[in-house]
């Protein structure tokens, strides 16, 4: 039960800490990557507490991570080729979806280090 309490205690944390001036919608955003969990209805059992999902779930995979990765770093790249402006909205969202599944994926991966 703690590990899905901390789905929400940590996205919050994180955007109170990173993202003070939007911590509500950023909170929001980490939090709507929990969808990410869809994948768990592909499995028999649906859920099983001591399955570790990382490289169970399609959308827990190396791959699937390696793409979460590019969401979060790319709008930091595209960002360093402009102006030095901070991240335009949809940038913005890349990287708080693409940090949302990072933060996703290590709780997960707790669990099964756990």
């Amino acid at each position: 039960m703690i590990h899905i309490v901390l789905h929400f205690i940590v996205p919050v944390l994180v955007a109170v800490a990173l993202f003070r001036d939007r911590w509500r919608n950023a909170a929001f955003i980490l939090i709507a990557t929990m969808i990410v969990d869809a994948d768990h209805l592909l499995a028999n059992p649906i859920y099983d507490p001591t399955r570790c999902s990382i490289g169970f779930h399609p959308l827990h995979t190396l791959p699937a991570i390696a793409v979460y990765l590019v969401l979060f770093v790319l709008p930091l790249i595209i960002r360093r080729n402009k102006d030095g402006e901070f991240l335009h909205s949809a940038e913005r969202v890349v990287h708080l979806i693409g940090l949302g599944l990072l933060i996703h994926m290590a709780l997960d991966w707790i669990d099964c280090v756990a």
